[in-house]
């Protein structure tokens, strides 16, 4: 586990819940995405390390950026950023925040690697099947990978489920010569 992720989940365990108090936690993840955008953008970034600003007059140049965007106690969690120099973490803070809505919503992001793109069938049983897996509802993020050759690699909820002709090809390659 790297030291970002140990700061920044308490950051993100306090944002969730304070999504949570309000009913707010889709308005939060659009707001926590917007800014960990701000702060990674180039200019932006430099801007923010400035040591000639205050912090108030970086969590200001961010609400000002974001504009109507923000509701005022998103304010309040940005000017808690910048008291604790953590503006930094922002882009970890809103990745752990997804984790924890997704969590909460019965929600499993799982990625396919496949040889061929999956047609708009395909995914829908393999996200009804894996529904029925895990017990949870699919974010289905699929990506091409020729090297496959055919199949799917499934990665859901830690586990890797190969179904890969080149996983088979190597598996049988392995028996002929053992």
């Amino acid at each position: 586990m790297s030291s970002t992720t140990t700061l920044a989940r308490p950051y993100a365990k306090a944002a969730f819940e304070l999504a949570g108090a309000d009913n707010a936690t889709g308005r939060w993840n659009e707001m926590l995405t917007l800014a960990s955008a701000l702060v990674t953008e180039e200019t932006m970034a430099n801007l923010l390390q400035s040591p000639q600003l205050t912090g108030q007059q970086v969590v200001q140049i961010l609400s000002e950026t974001g504009g109507e965007a923000f509701d005022a106690r998103f304010r309040d969690f940005l000017t808690v950023l910048s008291e604790n120099k953590r503006f930094s973490l922002l882009p970890e803070i809103t990745e752990l925040y997804q984790r924890l809505r997704e969590e909460a919503d019965k929600l499993l992001r799982v990625k396919v690697i496949s040889a061929f793109e999956l047609d708009e069938d395909q995914a829908t049983r393999l996200k009804d099947a894996l529904a029925r897996r895990f017990e949870r509802e699919i974010l289905l993020e699929s990506e091409v990978d020729k090297s496959v050759i055919g199949g799917a690699v499934v990665y859901a909820d830690g586990q890797v489920i190969d179904g890969s002709l080149k996983d088979r090809l190597a598996k049988l390659s392995n028996s002929l010569i053992n």
